[in-house]
């Protein structure tokens, strides 16, 4: 993006020069706002009030052109790092060959959430966050970050479900505490923080365009259980427990209000019943959601939009009134100022806004000494470092799932000749899905293949999304000559993307076709399937497809990580974040529907046969939690001192801590150990799921819940490794009609894994507690 002007800070070892204030020599250095001794809505206060009303509407936009009048440059809000920094507004790469021209691709979210490893997620951040801070010293970014997408993927239709870890709030939750925290430098860091996370899209948001209605325009009606329960959880986890510095309000609607202007979501339940009061803590729009609060006409497309007020002028105003600090788009500048004329929103209001993001900008060090600042120092020298891209690696091999397998993966190392068929198999920036940077280098499963150093001859065979069959009769050729085949397909962002949702959840065009014909050669057939789920249950049927991975969207180094799991030099342990369902699902729930519980309708809008794997009652193509391993594991949970608690006992002490949280759903449980053994002839990691099952709360009751996870790595041949899973209160507690959570007397059950075969049970005895009160909305 054009900046206003470049400032030179020489104070900075390094010489990176950058578009900052100037606290020396400038305008503002006699400014409170460059007092480091103050608290940064104090300095925030200060820099506020020497802005005209002119020059604070026109700061209220994502692309804010600052106050050149007092030294104040102009200030890109919006710049994206969902996997790595990603182009955007606010990040450009330089010239390929020059310094700034890529930065380290992770995979998607998606494949990373398959690792079911938080400390992996942590350390992606962080080499993320150190990456954003090299590119803004570099002047090609800023510090504010629109990551992560939080909204649970409970339709496998959504085109951005990608982008999300996957469809259990809890694992969400999980996840984003890890995320936040590298990305910011820690849950609540001092004296600086790293880069700016932005929590999005908050809330209720999963649906792209589905028969003829629009995000821009859809209204959500999800009941105060479905929202308490499932939509919001890690968003609470966001501003209650991790402290992020930024929250996106949504296209959507929920219950017939636009999110931008609900003072019921931003306000009562935000910023007071979660305690998202920090005067450096912001909401920023999504991309022209300001706009669609009156209309559609917008850079997006269908021009739809909520039509909830009268005039453009009401619009704004709602939104800056709900709490909506931040317009990504125009029409805060555009409209502001008349809507202030109309009286309609006073001028403290404005102020408050304006304070909230330039303190936070203060505490990202922006008005300070770079001299004196870590991140100030970071250079393109900490870009795409070999540990950054060991740890791309890493994290694509780490979330790899094995779906099926008969004992043909590993393969030999041998000397064997591979036919590598598939529209994917030459896969480069598909990889990368959306939100996506310029990666050092993209490595396909052909080139992985051919560097391992099989014969391989490779054919296309196949379109992702075509009834071409002129590419068959070379597949098949080469099939009948090899060795091994290896079928590399699925769907990519042509397919499921941003704006398009799946009309279903098939594989496209006639890939199953040609799959089945290789499937008759009585070869060694392995199919890897990349992309978000597709219905493969022919393929699990069939006996003439040996193996089955899914891959995902697996980053700048996808093609290794493939080959890497399919020689064996790294063992899969993935496991599925979401449910793979039956394209016949896509049938029988409309996308628009809003519920998770089952309900039985001739209408298609309200029949449902439950979402994701707690509520679903069909049959999964392979559920939640599913992925299997090159050696078998022998796991024992081990029982309880005791198995009957006292529900009053359980909120008045603690089994192992002296201290009681303020909030009830954080006081510890118990922590349940276990211990794994591997009896077979491969080192593999091991990631144990503890779901809880039982006959407590309101009915019906969810079929399981996952409560606690953890990954223990590399475990040998013969070795047998220990670890624990621990259960807070709020592990146990379920939601009721009104919202409220609730610990409820009733038999319990801590299932080890998917299968449910190791377990232990517990009981809760006497009334029901309410742990908290769901605010009501008036």
């Amino acid at each position: 993006m054009a900046v206003s002007m470049i400032i030179a800070l020489a104070a900075l070892a390094s010489s990176v020069t950058a578009d900052f204030p100037d606290c020396v020599n400038g305008p503002l250095k006699n400014n409170r706002v460059c007092n480091m001794a103050l608290d940064p809505n104090s300095r925030a206060t200060a820099l506020v009030s020497l802005f005209t009303l002119e020059e604070k509407i026109q700061n209220m936009g994502s692309t804010s052109p600052g106050v050149p009048r007092i030294g104040l440059p102009l200030y890109q809000w919006w710049n994206e790092a969902l996997h790595g920094i990603a182009s955007s507004p606010g990040v450009t790469f330089a010239n390929s060959g020059s310094d700034y021209s890529y930065a380290t691709s992770f995979p998607q979210p998606i494949l990373m959430g398959a690792a079911f490893d938080d400390d992996l997620i942590y350390d992606v951040a962080t080499v993320v966050s150190t990456e954003a801070r090299s590119f803004n010293n570099g002047n090609y970014s800023g510090l504010n970050y629109w990551t992560p997408n939080i909204n649970p993927y409970k339709d496998p239709r959504w085109g951005r479900g990608q982008e999300t870890p996957g469809e259990d709030p809890f694992h969400l939750s999980s996840y984003v505490n890890k995320l936040i925290s590298g990305l910011q430098g820690g849950l609540d860091a001092t004296p600086y923080i790293k880069v700016v996370s932005t929590c999005k899209h908050f809330a209720g948001y999963d649906l792209e365009s589905f028969d003829g209605v629009s995000r821009y325009a859809f209204n959500a009606i999800i009941s105060q259980q479905d929202l308490r329960e499932y939509y919001l959880p890690p968003f609470q986890q966001c501003a209650r427990d991790s402290k992020v510095q930024s929250f996106m309000c949504s296209y959507n609607a929920v219950n017939g209000i636009p999110t931008c202007a609900d003072p019921y979501l931003l306000q009562t339940i935000l910023r007071e019943f979660w305690g998202w009061t920090a005067t450096d803590q912001f909401v920023t729009s999504d991309c022209d959601a300001v706009q669609n609060i009156f209309n559609g006409s917008s850079w997006n497309v269908p021009a739809l939009g909520h039509n909830y007020t009268q005039t453009p002028e009401e619009a704004v105003a709602d939104a800056l009134n709900a709490g909506t600090d931040l317009d990504c788009g125009t029409f805060y500048p555009d409209f502001l100022g008349s809507a202030y004329d109309q009286g309609l929103y006073n001028i403290s209001t404005l102020d408050q806004s304006l304070i909230r993001r330039y303190a936070s900008l203060v505490r990202l060090g922006y008005f300070d000494p770079p001299s004196i600042q870590p991140y100030r120092q970071l250079t393109f020298a900490n870009v795409s470092t070999d540990t950054a891209q060991s740890l791309a690696l890493k994290a694509a091999e780490e979330g790899i799932v094995l779906l099926k397998n008969d004992g043909t993966l590993p393969l030999p190392t041998s000397n064997l000749t591979v036919a590598i068929i598939g529209p994917l198999a030459m896969s480069t920036v598909q990889m990368q899905g959306n939100y996506y940077g310029v990666a050092p280098y993209l490595h396909s499963p052909l080139y992985a293949a051919q560097q391992a150093g099989f014969s391989i001859m490779f054919s296309f065979g196949a379109d992702i999304n075509s009834t071409n069959t002129t590419g068959f009769a070379a597949a098949i050729g080469i099939a009948s000559q090899a060795d091994i085949v290896i079928y590399v397909g699925g769907i990519d962002v042509s397919i499921e993307h941003e704006e398009s949702d799946r009309p279903d959840i098939a594989w496209t065009g006639n890939q199953l076709d040609l799959i089945n014909q290789l499937s008759t050669l009585s070869k060694p057939l392995i199919v890897v399937q990349m992309g978000t789920m597709v219905d493969s249950s022919s393929l699990e049927s069939n006996c003439g497809v040996n193996s089955i991975v899914w891959a995902g969207y697996p980053g700048q180094d996808g093609g290794t990580a493939i080959i890497n799991i399919l020689l064996g030099k790294t063992a899969p342990a993935g496991r599925l974040p979401v449910t793979q369902y039956p394209n016949h699902y896509v049938n029988e729930v409309s996308m628009t529907n809003m519920s998770l519980r089952p309900f039985e309708s001739s209408n298609y809008s309200e029949n449902n046969p439950g979402r994701t794997y707690k509520w679903y009652t069909g049959s999964p193509v392979y559920e939640f939690g599913h992925g299997l391993h090159y050696t078998t594991f022998n796991r024992t949970l081990s029982p309880l001192s005791k198995s009957i608690f006292s529900i009053p006992s359980l909120l008045t002490t603690s089994s192992n801590s002296s201290t009681i949280p303020a909030q009830k759903d954080l006081i510890p449980f118990r922590k349940f150990p276990f211990s794994i053994h591997n009896i077979g002839n491969t080192t593999s990691s091991y990631v144990a799921l503890g779901f809880l099952t039982g006959s407590f709360g309101p009915q019906p009751y969810p079929k399981k819940s996952l409560v606690a996870y953890t990954r223990v790595h590399d475990i040998a041949p013969g070795e047998v490794r220990n670890g624990e899973l621990s259960l807070n209160i709020g592990s146990l507690a379920r939601v009721d009609e009104q919202g409220d959570m609730v610990l409820w007397p009733g038999k319990y059950t801590l299932l080890l894994d998917v299968e449910g075969v190791i377990s232990v049970d517990f009981e809760l005895r006497g009334e029901a507690v309410k742990l908290d009160e769901w605010p009501k909305k008036a």
